[in-house]
């Protein structure tokens, strides 16, 4: 069982940035994909980015051009580096790990606690 675990959440002004940190342990999970996924109040869980186990990256049209996804296999990380935050980025962000569809949450079998991310005007 994979055990992944969110940090680097925290309110910070518009304009601002955040680095999201997401640790796996249990096990190794260098030849899956790991992403990124946030739920507002009252909305369903939406796709940030990702990023395969050979490097490849991709994100949501919100957030590309300010979001950074990056992973060090080695040590089972996957980081959310995220720039020029605006108050719509308000969300409880989640890490996730799977080997299925990288689009969609569907395609992921382990999910993090969640860190929140609040981002004032």
């Amino acid at each position: 069982q994979v055990q992944l675990v969110e940090s680097g959440g925290g309110l910070v002004q518009s304009g601002g940035s955040l680095r999201l940190s997401c640790a796996a342990s249990g096990r190794a999970f260098s030849r899956g994909a790991m992403g990124w996924f946030r739920q507002a109040p009252g909305k369903e869980r939406e796709f940030v980015a990702t990023i395969t186990w050979n490097g490849n990256t991709f994100y949501g049209n919100s957030v590309k051009g300010r979001f950074t996804i990056s992973r060090d296999n080695a040590k089972n990380t996957v980081y959310l580096q995220m720039n020029s935050l605006k108050p719509e980025d308000t969300a409880v962000y989640y890490c996730a790990a799977g080997y299925g569809n990288i689009w969609s949450v569907r395609g992921y079998d382990y999910w993090g606690q969640g860190t929140q991310v609040t981002v004032s005007s």
